[in-house]
């Protein structure tokens, strides 16, 4: 039960955080804020690293893996999902990502050669359905990549390809380990961008803001990332990956009651039809439900 109860909060927490990232928008620029979250929360993943004497000496393979996983997993995942949630709502954003444990499993079929069955088929279009009904609003289906719903897909294709790259490197090295230091990389790589393409001005944030922040990098992507690590290798991977299927409903009613963003019939229908199709996908399905077994921050690296 504790364990369980863990693995609920971990899904909460990370479904709040598509709210907690709209907020702290208000206050601080898109590539800024991932800078700054991806420097705290690679602080803490490296000390819990250097405190648990897990550090280990990186070989030219994980090097090889580490570079691509720390650009498309941090760099463009990060940067792609706060400059997305500048222009739509957290409930949205969150139904497109929960669209990633099936393009990993597409992914997987296309680079690890691993199977895609008729129950994957099926949840697919089911789960597509639902995304057409939350993005098209009923006035039709018009998504352009440079749209804050086409950033958020750039966002999704972006987990779910570090999760592909993640679990190659995982084969010969520790999860958190490579977690910790594909952040570090990715912190190293967004800080220049930021500053290039968001030139610093001259604006005091309260400290209750650089406290909002700091907290929730420690929060969702520091403290959850070690959580979750540590309870799915007790239920396993399968069992913990249904939890992350309650994220869109949590930042539904988070953005409700917190920053009083509306629940469109669109977005209630199409959240059912996309949860749905990715459970029918997850259930029975060995390559989504493994692809998780190496994701410690589910949309919040990924975010």
């Amino acid at each position: 039960m504790r364990t369980y109860l863990l693995l609920l909060l971990c899904a909460t927490l990370y479904g709040s955080n598509f709210v907690f990232g709209s907020l702290l928008l208000h206050e601080f620029r898109a590539m800024h804020l991932s800078a700054y979250r991806l420097a705290v929360s690679s602080m803490f993943l490296i000390g819990h690293l250097i405190l648990s004497k897990r550090m280990t000496r990186l070989t030219l393979r994980d090097i090889i893996y580490l570079i691509p996983l720390a650009i498309i997993g941090m760099l463009l995942h990060q940067v792609s999902f706060f400059t997305g949630l500048q222009t739509i709502d957290a409930t949205t954003a969150s139904l497109i990502l929960s669209l990633s444990p099936i393009f990993t499993a597409l992914l997987a079929r296309l680079f690890l050669k691993e199977s895609f069955t008729l129950r994957m088929v099926l949840g697919s279009l089911v789960a597509l359905i639902g995304v057409f009904f939350v993005v098209s609003q009923g006035r039709g289906l018009h998504v352009s990549l440079t749209t804050g719903m086409g950033i958020m897909f750039i966002c999704m294709l972006a987990f779910s390809g570090s999760t592909i790259l993640m679990r190659k490197l995982t084969e010969k090295m520790d999860a958190l380990g490579a977690t910790a230091y594909s952040t570090f990389l990715g912190c190293i790589l967004v800080f220049p961008l930021a500053i290039w393409r968001e030139p610093y001005e001259q604006n005091s944030h309260s400290l209750g803001w650089w406290a909002f922040l700091i907290g929730s990098a420690l929060l969702i992507q520091g403290l959850c990332a070690i959580m979750w690590n540590n309870q799915i290798r007790k239920v396993g991977a399968a069992k913990a990956s249904v939890f992350l299927n309650l994220q869109p409903f949590v930042a539904m009613v988070l953005g409700y009651f917190m920053i009083g963003a509306p629940i469109t019939f669109s977005q209630a229908g199409g959240s059912i039809l996309i949860v749905s199709g990715v459970v029918l996908s997850t259930l029975g399905s060995s390559s989504i439900n493994n692809s998780h077994n190496n994701v410690l921050t589910p949309y919040t690296e990924k975010g």
